[in-house]
């Protein structure tokens, strides 16, 4: 892409190009991701000057070549936002075929010009989306292009989705429900036909009455306890996960994968205590505590935990956290939905600190910032996370750079998990 077709980054103060990026899972019925809208812009100044879709679409696929697609979206379809000069232009050709999805925005005139380019790119094998669909919708005529058709739960009616699904759902062409937040919404969404889903209903436990927490998750939440206590002899670490075989599998099989490359093999607990130290082998059991824990959970639950406990632990060494793991609190921020179970009863059962605790009850507390931009970042609330940079003394460039970091480091992490 030369420089004629893309809006270029925004320089911050110091002069450095500045990058922000965001996304949105897009599971199947059956909960799995599918696939991930990437949210761009390039920096503050530029949000707020030029609003620009063209621009904003440009930028898009200029960070998504710089920062790497399957980083972004963990190796699985990426929606792709475009406008019609995206489109006749053929930015989106610099992205793969068969896992870019191209996103048609309802700005976007269904014209001859707009439908020769769907087709073209169809036939080269992009995945054609229609964002917003409505009834007696202005891009009508591109339908029989489209693989996949989004409604927004909010902007339509029941009635309205149960007749897009009818008319326009085929084997083919596929209907996907946009802002469900709720549990109850998804199964709704199921049971209207729709085949995939856009929101973070499944990040929201479902809570059952007088529901026990099945024995497996216990022994999670009770090593995750004795892991966590300041005091715990090495003898008394080693224990701990010899008596459960398949954390011990699965540590040593972790630090003998390639995300190490230790130039020996690892072939006890006790020689990765004493090659990695008590602290690091702490940081790995909760890890793998927290990955067993998620067996048969959607997989952006489990990357999304690690992406928020990396994303904390490297804001950490740059704002004050006071004794509290921001690491663990990071882990812990998804744990709900993990186990089903709400965060008073998961923190019950395992020893954590004042604040971090009240940041999972949202409650005051000192690590609210933190909290918060954590947050922010998954939303893309580019404003929030203005203000929280502002509030906590640094600069955006570098709450954006650890989560980019973030993202590889989870996406190393689970691409060396061992199948159960």
């Amino acid at each position: 892409m030369t420089s004629n077709n893309t809006t270029p980054a925004v320089p911050d103060n110091n002069g450095h190009l500045s990058r922000y990026v965001a996304r949105q899972p897009i599971l199947s019925r059956d909960q799995q991701v599918f696939g991930y809208e990437l949210y761009f812009r390039d920096g503050v100044e530029d949000y707020f000057r030029n609003p620009d879709s063209d621009a904003a679409s440009r930028s898009t696929l200029d960070t998504s070549l710089l920062m790497g697609i399957d980083v972004l979206c963990d190796g699985r379809h990426a929606f792709i936002n475009c406008t019609r000069d995206t489109l006749l232009k053929d930015y989106i050709t610099l992205l793969p075929a068969g896992r870019t999805v191209v996103e048609i925005l309802e700005t976007v005139p269904a014209d001859d010009l707009v439908k020769a380019a769907c087709a073209r790119l169809k036939q080269i094998g992009y995945p054609i989306a229609l964002d917003d669909f409505v009834m007696n919708d202005p891009r009508m005529g591109l339908v029989e292009v489209a693989d996949i058709i989004k409604v927004d739960m909010k902007g339509t009616t029941p009635a309205e989705r149960a007749e897009i699904v009818k008319r326009f759902g085929t084997p083919t062409r596929r209907i996907l429900a946009e802002k469900v937040e709720t549990r109850e919404e998804f199964q709704a969404c199921q049971k209207a036909g729709f085949w995939y889903f856009q929101g973070y209903f499944f990040r929201r436990p479902e809570l059952l009455h007088a529901r026990e927490i099945p024995a497996n998750h216990l022994n999670y939440l009770k090593l995750l306890q004795t892991i966590s206590k300041e005091n715990v002899e090495p003898r008394e670490i080693e224990d701990i996960i010899k008596a459960e075989a398949s954390l011990c599998y699965r540590l040593l099989r972790y630090l003998n994968s390639a995300a190490f490359g230790f130039s020996s093999e690892i072939h006890s607990v006790r020689h990765a205590l004493a090659i990695l130290g008590e602290r690091e082998v702490r940081r790995w059991i909760r890890l793998v505590a927290t990955l067993n824990a998620c067996h048969n959970k959607p997989s952006d639950l489990v990357l999304s935990a690690l992406v928020r406990a990396r994303y904390c632990e490297l804001l950490g060494a740059k704002v004050p956290h006071g004794q509290s793991d921001v690491f663990l609190m990071g882990l812990l921020s998804l744990m709900d939905a993990i186990l089903e179970l709400p965060m008073g009863v998961v923190l019950e059962g395992i020893a954590v600190d004042r604040e971090t605790k009240s940041v999972l009850l949202r409650q005051k507390s000192e690590l609210d910032s933190v909290y918060q931009l954590m947050l922010a970042q998954e939303e893309a609330d580019w404003n929030q996370i203005s203000s929280l940079c502002s509030k906590l003394r640094i600069p955006e460039t570098l709450a954006i750079d650890c989560h980019w970091k973030a993202l590889e480091w989870a996406r190393q992490m689970t691409s060396g998990l061992p199948a159960d």
